[in-house]
């Protein structure tokens, strides 16, 4: 399963509006309204690497109101379990 987080940039009064339709697609997991340069985040979980061309630029770039999208993919995923046992030294 890859991951892949999508930045999204739309029209300032279409936010709420796209953030609905962008949650709606296949295979977004999640979506949220954030500060800084963009305006909306996807996490999007897809089977096969190919699957994004189907989400991204034949999903998400195609709704109305959207200008501009980003897309990073992940190469591993930590969880805080993960994290607290990868920095233990065996002091404690």
């Amino acid at each position: 399963m890859l991951t892949a987080f999508v930045m999204i940039r739309c029209e300032s009064r279409r936010i709420s509006e796209v953030a609905q339709a962008v949650a709606e697609l296949p295979n977004v997991a999640e979506v949220y309204s954030v500060t800084g340069e963009f305006d909306i985040i996807a996490l999007l979980r897809v089977s096969e690497y190919d699957s994004l061309d189907e989400s991204v630029p034949g999903g998400i770039s195609q709704i109305i109101g959207v200008t501009d999208t980003k897309t990073i993919l992940a190469f591993r995923r930590y969880a805080k379990r993960d994290l607290d046992t990868g920095f233990d030294i065996g002091l404690s």
